[in-house]
């Protein structure tokens, strides 16, 4: 499933999405493009050929996560984000590091579960409404059987019968036994857990239902019919191995000075990690997988340490390296306005759903894009997540309000952003509040 765009092209379908940053996109482009030369190599010589994960250096909120999550997206990769907080040493309480891997694991074969579920609906909406027709024309065996058949079909398509009450029978669940999770043993948790539901198999229950709602579940039993478990499974773990993308984020904060314990403890887990990202086998619910082949993604913003903070071993499975800038107030600006998923078209679109036609003015978000870095700058600098609060603070009225003023056209300029955030502009305490 690996992308066959160019870099460029890679890089050109990441700018849609997150302004500058152009050689954190670049280096992600070539990794994702090695994937595919890899699998285009003899199988002795792609065995030796393990990806060179990367590790992104910068503040909050500069595009870090996001250039990852997109380039998954672009792949059609398994993609897990995890704090490198949330783990302790073995031993202690927290998660086990290998838990990622199941974590990761899990989402792969969701996500082909999910494709495959696209690809068999048409056929499973057609099993429904046959198995729908037999609910509600029980035995018909006269001659017209296939006429009135056709009859009720017609008017289950027009949405005639989506009231009526049918009685079906569905799958029902045995109790589910909730397993407390051990630190280090996540993978004995789900096993555990997939045996009692073998103990307690499915059975048959009637419900009651309207029409429209039974053929939703009808639609799901007939899905599930249709898909090979044992194939997603299959599909999933080579996915995972051959494409999957883990990001850690805060790296940083599990380097130390090693002058205390705790910084002992964070070392420790920079030793757990180690052999995850080397290369090493994970016990999951759907077998073994390997971690040879993952693409490790670290980021941090480094400001009270920096990557040479990280135990030798570790630096050297991040060869590639790259710093994010920070945000200026023509960033925020091409933030506000460029995206295809900006901030303004996204608000734009919510207010649309109450008949209200939100416009904003050129001069209003420069406002807001000088208020942003302004803030950052004074209190602490959380990139572009400072620009959610800042909208959020200008539309809370409107947003309030858009019932009562439905059919109305409604702009903002730099007078009403003014207006609205002439609070925070004067105290810098409370300025500190807005995240």
């Amino acid at each position: 499933m690996e992308s066959v765009l160019t870099p460029r092209e890679i890089v050109a379908e990441l700018d849609k999405f997150i302004v500058g940053q152009k050689e954190a996109k670049k280096m992600v482009a070539i990794a994702l493009r090695n994937r595919w030369r890899r699998r285009q190599l003899d199988p002795d010589l792609r065995d030796e050929i393990a990806p060179k994960n990367i590790l992104m250096i910068g503040p909050t909120g500069v595009g870090k996560t996001e250039i990852a999550r997109r380039l998954a997206r672009l792949a059609k990769a398994p993609f897990f984000k995890v704090e490198a907080t949330k783990f302790t040493e073995v031993g202690y309480v927290g998660r086990d590091v290998e838990s990622m891997v199941r974590d990761l694991m899990e989402i792969g074969v969701n996500l082909v579960k999910k494709e495959q579920t696209e690809s068999v609906q048409a056929k499973a909406e057609q099993l429904a409404e046959e198995r729908l027709l037999d609910v509600l024309l029980p035995n018909l065996k006269s001659e017209d059987a296939v006429r009135t058949r056709d009859k009720f079909r017609e008017l289950w398509r027009q949405g005639k019968l989506d009231n009526k009450l049918v009685e079906i029978k569905l799958d029902n669940a045995g109790p589910r036994i909730e397993v407390m999770a051990i630190p280090g043993m996540e993978g004995m948790e789900m096993q555990f857990q997939e045996m009692f539901s073998k103990m307690f198999p499915k059975r048959k229950k009637r419900k009651k239902l309207k029409v429209k709602e039974a053929f939703k579940f009808l639609v799901q039993e007939e899905i599930d019919k249709l898909i090979d478990m044992d194939k997603v499974v299959e599909i999933a773990k080579e996915r995972v191995e051959q494409s999957g993308i883990i990001f850690i984020d805060e790296i940083d904060k599990v380097c130390g000075s090693k002058d205390n314990r705790a910084d002992v403890s964070r070392e420790g887990v920079q030793r757990d990690l180690l052999p995850v990202v080397e290369g090493c086998v994970v016990n999951t619910k759907y077998g073994m997988i390997k971690t040879d082949h993952i693409l490790f993604i670290a980021a941090g913003a480094f400001h009270l340490s920096k990557p040479s903070d990280l135990i030798p071993e570790l630096q050297g499975r991040f060869p590639l390296r790259v710093e994010l800038h920070s945000l200026s107030k023509q960033d925020f600006y091409r933030i506000l306005t460029e995206p295809q998923n900006s901030l303004t078209k996204q608000y734009k679109a919510l207010l649309a759903t109450e008949d209200i036609d939100l416009e904003f003015t050129e001069n209003a978000l420069e406002e807001i894009a000088n208020f942003a870095q302004k803030v950052n700058e004074e209190t602490e600098n959380i990139g572009a997540r400072r620009l959610y609060t800042l909208m959020e603070k200008v539309l809370t009225d409107l947003s309030f309000e858009a019932p009562e003023k439905s059919k109305s056209k409604v702009v903002i300029d730099a007078s009403y952003v003014q207006e609205k955030l002439k609070d925070v502009a004067a105290d810098r305490d409370l300025s500190r509040y807005i995240l």
